[in-house]
């Protein structure tokens, strides 16, 4: 829903933590899996760093959306998998209270589900050709109807959203809204200034002397990015790289839409990755932990990261197969 994973990291963190640490929680273990979920943000639709690519490209926002969510699938999956065997060489890393009753979780569960409609509402409406036959509104008009939705929740339904609050809230989301459209104004002019002087014709020719193979380009970006994505936030090095990357991409016939997973994925980790990781000094400083400590306590769940990192490189079904499955 934030489509920010510094702010879903903090956010979160800032919810979680006390609980976590209340229940018996290790604090290795908590700020591990805080921060590792935190970066998810920018992996699962709506996504800010997607939405950018998308709009840099030219490629089709819901068809990026689209081809996000097994990556974002399987790196969940990599997570669980990474806490059962922690936990299991670790058995003091978690709670020693019982577990609630399986009754209690499914009403917890089934309680969230105002706030899973606004999920549901994008998704289904922008793939309604897959549902209902065809698409119900655009993206632009499926972050209306989101945006609608969320006010009658806050409003009316949980009531904790008053008028003084919406006028901010309001103001805060021309803040943003405009900083995005600046940072793609300038990226456009940035990207045809390189254009223009034929600087990324001489870089994707020079590239291109030293290996014409996908395979080994894929590995060379992916070090690339992964630099790039400890000391860059995200939008930024989006803005950079795409225009000197993606003239080899298209040279080379890797799919755009693959390679923008390929890409948000190694910024994402990157968030995580010392020295200068900023998800790595925000979780720190809402934890109140040393950056080393916290550095610590992340690094074992970059293992699952890159793994999917790997798979998600040069398996490109994997991002390909859902969009292509609902026509896109």
């Amino acid at each position: 829903i934030c489509g920010s994973s510094v702010a879903t990291a903090a956010t979160i963190t800032q919810v979680a933590l006390p609980e976590m640490k209340r229940h018996g929680y290790s604090g290795r273990i908590s700020t591990g899996t805080l921060a590792a979920g935190g970066t998810l943000g920018i992996l699962i639709p709506p996504s800010v760093p997607l939405v950018i690519y998308a709009l840099l490209t030219q490629q089709n926002i819901a068809k990026l959306f689209l081809a996000a969510f097994i990556p974002a699938a399987l790196a969940v999956t990599g997570f669980m998998i990474a806490i059962r065997v922690y936990v299991t060489l670790n058995p003091t890393a978690g709670p020693a209270t019982p577990k609630a009753p399986f009754a209690s979780r499914l009403k917890d569960m089934i309680d969230t589900w105002p706030v899973m409609m606004i999920f549901l509402v994008v998704f289904v409406g922008m793939n309604g050709d897959f549902f209902v036959g065809r698409s119900l509104f655009t993206p632009t008009e499926g972050a209306i109807a989101a945006c609608v939705w969320a006010m009658v929740l806050g409003l009316f339904w949980y009531r904790t959203l008053s008028w003084r609050m919406f006028v901010k809230v309001c103001l805060d989301t021309v803040e943003t809204t405009a900083t995005v459209m600046f940072i793609v104004a300038a990226a456009s002019i940035f990207g045809w200034m390189l254009t223009a002087t034929g600087v990324t014709a001489a870089i994707a020719d020079w590239v291109l002397a030293f290996t014409k193979e996908p395979w080994l380009f894929l590995l060379l970006a992916n070090v690339l990015m992964l630099f790039v994505g400890c000391f860059l936030e995200p939008t930024a090095a989006i803005t950079i790289l795409v225009p000197i990357l993606l003239p080899i991409v298209l040279k080379l016939g890797i799919n755009p839409v693959h390679f923008g997973l390929v890409m948000v994925l190694n910024l994402m980790i990157g968030l995580l990755h010392p020295p200068m990781g900023m998800v790595l000094f925000v979780l720190a400083r809402v934890a109140k932990l040393s950056v080393e400590r916290t550095t610590a306590a992340i690094l074992p769940w970059l293992v699952p990261l890159l793994l999917s990192l790997a798979i998600l490189t040069y398996i490109p079904s994997i991002s390909l197969w859902l969009p292509k499955y609902m026509g896109m």
